[in-house]
């Protein structure tokens, strides 16, 4: 787990500012760091730069950028290739001088070229340069665990990095705001790749490949979401015990592969289902007490620590827990726009900063649960697709009357169950799966100078797939959970220079999970059947079945309170004219009748915290790089 960046340009770019560069990924990788600038062909240089975060062959041998024998090669890699070993078996021809994961990437590209992406299992973003093609590849795991950001200046000129503030490092770097993509991260609190905050700055998609040659760029994507799950759906099981079984199985293949690490290695634990059958199938691999980890919360509305205690108990994990109040989650405010270094805006990343601050303290390596939501049906969005298409139907009735100017001003469409408004609001099939909140959206448009298009992504019929609910969960795995949830873990863990491991975000998980019938993930409600039904094997149900928390923060009381005279100054007309982002009279009418309100007033409300949380992130990160 490291950091990377560097540029290929053919300009005159000094070491000092690669150096500059990395130095600001030094958090990511405190253990080493190189930096290198190479000349190819036709006036062209490259410039590779690494910071090291030793978990496998701790020595000076996994020092980054590293080079094949005959120097045609040259690597520098952010993640873990669980199955390198195997690699290594079928590549045994090759020289090795280390027992690290990177030269097997260097000798299995020698071995297969840029296909040999497709044998990796793991989690990674690369650059490599073959000077015998005089091209770099920059590439990215299939579910986007790690992260990857590029720039494209003048004249073929390209800037990468794991994070922003590195980019925001090189002398030609703009740092000119994207407005197209403010309203969609006021409304999802995050942006998805390709886009970032910047103009002419991207993110590679999750499973993709960027190949540069003397200025031209070809980009394509080596696995993709949609194309696998059409194809799985050739292979379906249909026997559910044979699903369990050979579902549990692969978790268990998966978590013993994130088990390898020369250096101390633990477990995230919620108390929920999938963290539960991480750690139980850990501590059953290992065959020793597993280190757990959680946080709890003095607020017992929000607090899951005693849950997460039970089931540590009965697992017999050495379990640390940290309890905590509201001003130690408040003091972690000022730091999300150094470490979330464009906006970011989800309620609970905090809360996974401050769990990683807690297990930094005993490890290096951390195992976690995520993925099981969106690849099983953890959402109730899922559930209340389910409804919206049964009702769909009555919807397209509702659907016309609302056009009717004196019925649709009645605040009704407003109280309808989610499901009815779903089903009522918008039928188009590239975004059937995303409405039912139109008024709030109305409401985030009048906010920008630059009014939103679409606040949607525009693409659900590449799935193929006809109902509402495994629509979404595709959706999500090609959205929400790259760019919100593990970009999330990815930042709050490396702040603390903490691995985070995903074991149900395994290659072989995931393509298994498209095999799954439907109604074993969500069967009417029963969010998650198979897991829970895989968890229940391992520990007592009693011990599970309980309402769902989740991280979080009490957003709207923070904004009203501690936060109001930072929102205050962000709000001001002279702020906002001088910013020339957001429209001053609606921003400023916006504001005050929230503030005023709270969760009383109409237009007003828990809802509406939920455009002023990304509203503050969004001015907090603006004051920190632009200003």
């Amino acid at each position: 787990m490291c950091g990377i960046c560097g540029f290929i340009s053919r300009k005159k770019v000094g070491l000092d500012t690669l150096i500059r560069m990395n130095n600001m990924l030094k958090h990511r990788g405190p253990d080493d760091h190189g930096e290198e600038i190479y000349s190819i062909s036709d006036g062209w240089t490259v410039g590779f730069a690494h910071r090291r975060l030793s978990i496998m062959d701790l020595s000076a041998n996994g020092h980054q950028p590293m080079h094949s024998r005959d120097e045609r090669i040259t690597v520098i890699f952010n993640g873990e290739i669980y199955n390198f070993r195997e690699i290594r078996e079928e590549v045994s021809d090759y020289p090795y001088k280390t027992e690290c994961d990177t030269e097997v990437i260097i000798a299995a590209y020698r071995k297969w070229g840029i296909g040999f992406v497709d044998r990796l299992n793991g989690m990674f973003s690369i650059a490599l340069l073959d000077r015998e093609e005089n091209s770099v590849y920059f590439l990215r795991d299939r579910i986007g665990k790690k992260p990857f950001y590029y720039f494209l200046g003048r004249d073929g000129e390209i800037v990468f990095a794991s994070e922003l503030k590195a980019i925001m490092q090189y002398p030609t770097f703009d740092r000119e705001i994207n407005g197209d993509v403010l309203g969609r991260y006021l409304h999802k609190q995050y942006i998805a790749a390709p886009n970032t905050i910047f103009k002419n700055t991207y993110k590679l998609e999750a499973g993709g490949i960027l190949k540069i040659n003397r200025g031209t760029i070809q980009k394509w994507k080596y696995w993709d979401v949609a194309i696998q799950y059409r194809m799985a759906q050739n292979e379906l099981v249909t026997d559910y015990e044979q699903a369990k079984h050979e579902l549990k199985n692969l978790l268990k293949q998966a978590i013993a592969r994130r088990l390898y690490a020369d250096v101390p290695l633990g477990a995230f634990l919620s108390g929920g289902y999938d963290s539960t059958i991480v750690c139980a199938l850990a501590g059953q691999i290992l065959d020793k007490p597993v280190k757990t980890f959680s946080i709890g919360f003095h607020n017992e509305k929000i607090n899951e620590a005693h849950y997460a205690r039970k089931v540590a108990q009965y697992l017999q994990t050495e379990h640390y827990e940290l309890y905590l109040d509201e001003d130690d989650m408040l003091r972690m405010v000022e730091d999300i726009p150094s470490y979330f270094d464009e906006p970011h805006a989800d309620t609970s990343d905090i809360a996974t900063m401050l769990v990683s601050e807690l297990a930094k303290r005993q490890v290096s390596v951390v195992l976690s649960g995520d993925g099981g939501d969106e690849l099983f049906g953890g959402y109730n969005i899922y559930t209340n697709l389910q409804k919206a298409q049964k009702f769909a139907q009555k919807g397209r009735m509702l659907q016309f009357i609302r056009k009717f100017p004196y019925i649709s001003r009645l605040d009704v469409w407003n109280r309808m169950p989610l499901y009815q408004r779903i089903a009522s609001d918008n039928v188009a099939d590239e975004n059937k799966t995303q409405t039912g909140i139109s008024q709030y959206l109305r409401t985030i448009n009048k906010l920008l100078l630059n009014k939103e298009n679409s606040f949607y992504y525009e693409f659900e019929s590449k799935y193929g797939e006809k109902r509402y609910d495994i629509t979404r969960m595709l959706l999500d795995q090609d959205t929400y959970l790259p760019e919100d949830i593990l970009a999330k873990v990815d930042r709050a863990s490396m702040k603390y220079a903490l691995e985070c491991r995903c074991p149900i975000l395994d290659k072989d998980v995931i393509e298994y999970s498209y095999r799954i019938l439907p109604e074993y993930k969500d069967d009417k409600g029963n969010q998650k059947k198979i897991l829970k039904d895989i968890a229940y094997e391992i520990v007592p149900r009693e011990l599970l079945e309980r309402p769902k928390a989740g991280f979080g923060i009490p957003m709207g009381k923070w904004i009203q309170g501690p936060l109001k005279e930072q929102l205050m100054d962000w709000t001001s007309r002279d702020f906002l004219v001088r910013q020339g982002i957001f429209d001053p009279d609606a921003v400023i009418k916006f504001v005050n009748e929230y503030l005023k309100n709270g969760d009383k007033g109409k237009g007003s409300g828990n809802n509406y915290s939920q455009i002023c949380w990304p509203y503050f992130v969004f001015q907090q990160w603006y004051s920190a790089y632009i200003c």
